[in-house]
């Protein structure tokens, strides 16, 4: 791409503010060495040299939003204990803003421990609650979500989902609404509970995996045909604008319904796949925000989660070697 069109393009996201709505976690790092077996079971003894806590889930999404020059404002539920404490911390700390955080008593702060020995993950723990959060919580996330639409302009909505009870369906519903009403572009990228109730929206961001349990598709790897047949049927039944669905090693697929592109992944070396589809999401609607053409929109966000794919741990993508990259593709 010509340098200048490179350019415009990120100095738009540099204007766009953003808000951010679902679950979000901490994710603990637990590095160390392995150089003994346990007597007690044939499982690594790691003795822990390192240990990291960065921001995950839909709090990832918002600092990737950042790195890429946008204003990100995260909405989103954690618990009242040591990790929710650690969470509020470290958004502080990354300069977002918290005034989207609250705190439900009722539920424990999502947190993923990974443990991994000599560079290789050998097992990762989990905490969490996937209860619908109350009633109660709901109406404060809401009331929080529309004194951000009534107060600043916002470019774009999305909704972060991964299943652990943030995201309800009269939120994704209450939200569309006021959405719809001030002409404000939706996106999800969505996991199962919540996916037939993802109407109407501008951008629907799931993996392969998750396209093909939400819609009961059976698509064998590599069947473009039999994936595109099945993206427009879920796109006419749901209303949904624009598909993008990541394929892991093969890439990405993107629909309007007009149009298809598909691009196959850049081979690179893969440190860690995780964080991947935040990257992706982040990407993709800072670019349908921007009214950027679906074939360089997919061809970015292939780009960017392939670059996060090269480090360890969840991490958001780095601005400048995105650029960089973008300006020596041909179209």
């Amino acid at each position: 791409m010509k340098e200048t069109e490179v350019n415009q393009i990120f100095e738009k996201f540099q204007r766009m503010r953003v808000v951010i709505i679902g679950d979000s976690m901490v994710d603990v790092y637990l590095w160390g060495k392995v150089d003994r077996v346990s007597p007690e079971a044939p499982i690594p003894i790691v003795s822990v040299t390192k240990r990291e806590s960065r921001l995950g889930g839909a709090a990832n999404v918002s600092l990737n939003l950042q790195s890429l020059g946008a204003t990100p404002v995260l909405f989103s539920v954690v618990g009242d204990d040591d990790k929710g404490r650690k969470f509020r911390k470290m958004i502080e700390a990354k300069n977002l803003p918290g005034q989207g955080i609250f705190v439900d008593t009722e539920r424990m702060t999502t947190v993923k421990s990974r443990i991994i020995g000599m560079g290789q993950h050998i097992a990762r723990v989990d905490e969490e609650s996937t209860e619908i959060i109350s009633t109660e919580i709901e109406q404060k996330l809401l009331r929080g979500i529309s004194l951000e639409l009534d107060s600043n302009k916002v470019d774009v909505i999305i909704f972060v989902d991964y299943d652990k009870g943030v995201i309800t369906p009269s939120l994704i519903e209450s939200v569309r609404k006021i959405a719809r009403e001030k002409n404000i572009p939706v996106a999800a990228d969505p996991k199962l509970r919540n996916f037939p109730h993802y109407r109407d929206i501008d951008l629907f961001k799931p993996n392969l995996k998750e396209f093909m349990e939400g819609t009961g598709a059976r698509v064998a790897k590599g069947d473009m045909e039999a994936l595109r047949k099945a993206a427009c049927k879920l796109k006419e039944n749901q209303n949904l604008k624009l598909i993008f669905i990541t394929l892991s090693e093969m890439g990405v697929f993107i629909s309007n319904g007009i149009q298809e592109q598909y691009y196959p992944a850049v081979i690179r070396h893969i440190a860690d796949v995780s964080g991947a589809g935040d990257t992706v999401i982040s990407v993709a609607c800072l670019a349908m925000a921007a009214k950027i053409p679906i074939n360089i929109m997919a061809l970015m966000a292939n780009i960017a989660g392939g670059l996060v794919c090269e480090l360890p741990g969840v991490v958001p993508v780095d601005k400048e070697r995105l650029i960089q990259v973008m300006k020596s593709q041909k179209l």
